[in-house]
């Protein structure tokens, strides 16, 4: 699936083509992964996804991103830090 996005403002169009990057929005994404676009959409606005673009409301993903790791808690205890 191609995004075609022209811009007047800044004058640059995302297109699958040789030398240009295919981007996915969060819901294509969603379905790739399998987790929901809105965790999708968390996961952007925290920096955990490389080389993701806001355009308005849509983020635009590298397709050939990798899902970043869980960094929740795992072993089912919270841990205190200390200061």
């Amino acid at each position: 699936m191609n995004i075609i996005y022209n811009d007047n403002e800044f004058d640059f169009c995302l297109l699958k083509r040789e030398g240009y990057m295919e981007y996915l929005t969060t819901v294509e994404l969603s379905e790739k992964w399998g987790i929901s676009s809105r965790r999708i959409s968390v996961l952007c606005a925290e920096g955990r996804i490389e080389g993701v673009i806001k355009k308005g409301k849509t983020w635009l993903i590298p397709s050939d991103s990798s899902k970043p790791d869980d960094a929740r808690i795992k072993t089912g205890r919270y841990v205190k830090k200390e200061k």
